[in-house]
């Protein structure tokens, strides 16, 4: 018993040292009075020479448990606390991240327009004016050299509309999600010996400006990735609408990757996915083994009113 009165009066201390730590310090008082009842049950039990006062005892009792009750009650709006505190901390880290992509796709669509129409424009004066060149008193050298530069220029020009269109694909903005999709994969084959196939149920549709962009950079990062690093052949692309949400499955025969060592060690392509997926709300999962290439899932709702509406309904039917 000495022992237990020990470990009260350190439970004392200690809740007396938290009353100032949280919200709620009154959970932390009745705790105090709780285990000082107890302790004074127990010394009174102790040190008293007469027969036992039971109803004294009985007080101490419905003090104890009249306190733990209160506390527990506390307790529980403290919980509730807790979780309302790390459900707007996700809002908030969510409503961050997607703010940074916003920020990230204007810079590069500025930066894209301002190259395209700044340097597009000198680049192809420079082109008139070179071809305006006469070649009739030129010997075979200068007219090399004439050659040359004009094939320079033509390149220089060529990946100016290179660069501005993977800043900010145009034709993503004009028609959509997946003629942008197509239209990327028709570049990546024209450049690299893969074959990539892509089906897709979307035609015209339209969706929020954040979804049709995040899902184009999550495609490009994915084919990047087996590119450089898979060694794959094949490719398989699948974007399916169902009701409202886009269901993305992607997946190559490559040489496939330990999905937790790479996660561990902070893989760029796979942390940039992840984050851009998370800014939606969206679902990703991955699987992958050595030598069995890679699979990725990816669910969007594109219209996530809908699903609040809907969690709402289910609780309000168990009620």
């Amino acid at each position: 018993m000495v022992i237990i009165m020990a470990v009260q009066l350190l439970a004392i201390g200690y809740a007396a040292h938290l009353v100032r730590k949280t919200k709620y310090s009154i959970i932390w008082i009745l705790c105090i009075i709780s285990f000082a009842t107890s302790f004074a049950q127990h010394l009174l039990h102790i040190f008293s020479e007469g027969p036992v006062n039971y109803n004294l005892f009985i007080t101490f009792d419905v003090i104890l448990s009249a306190c733990l009750v209160v506390a527990v009650f506390f307790a529980n709006k403290l919980v509730n606390h807790i979780n309302d505190l790390n459900a707007q901390r996700e809002r908030l880290s969510k409503q961050l991240l997607s703010t940074v992509l916003r920020t990230e796709e204007r810079s590069r669509s500025q930066f894209a327009k301002e190259l395209h129409d700044g340097m597009g424009p000198l680049l192809s004066s420079a082109k008139m004016s070179l071809s305006a060149i006469s070649t009739e008193n030129m010997n075979n050298h200068q007219q090399e050299i004439l050659k040359n530069s004009q094939f320079v220029i033509d390149e220089a020009i060529r990946s100016v509309r290179e660069i501005s269109n993977n800043m900010s694909p145009q034709v993503l903005m004009d028609f959509g999600l997946s003629q942008g999709i197509r239209n990327f994969i028709s570049r990546i084959k024209s450049l690299h010996n893969i074959d990539i196939s892509f089906e897709t149920n979307l035609h015209n549709e339209r969706f929020d400006s954040d979804v049709e962009v995040v899902l184009y950079r999550v495609v490009c990062e994915l084919i990047n990735n087996s590119f450089k690093h898979s060694g794959c052949s094949k490719i398989d692309i699948s974007l399916i609408l169902d009701d409202s949400v886009l269901q993305l499955r992607y997946s190559d025969n490559g040489k496939g990757f330990n999905i937790q060592s790479t996660t561990a060690s902070g893989g760029m392509g796979l942390s940039n996915i992840t984050s851009r997926i998370n800014s939606l709300n969206g679902t990703l999962k991955l699987t992958s083994n050595e030598g069995k290439g890679m699979r990725a899932s990816i669910d969007i709702n594109t219209k996530p009113e809908d699903k609040k509406i809907n969690q709402r309904k289910r609780r309000w039917k168990k009620r």
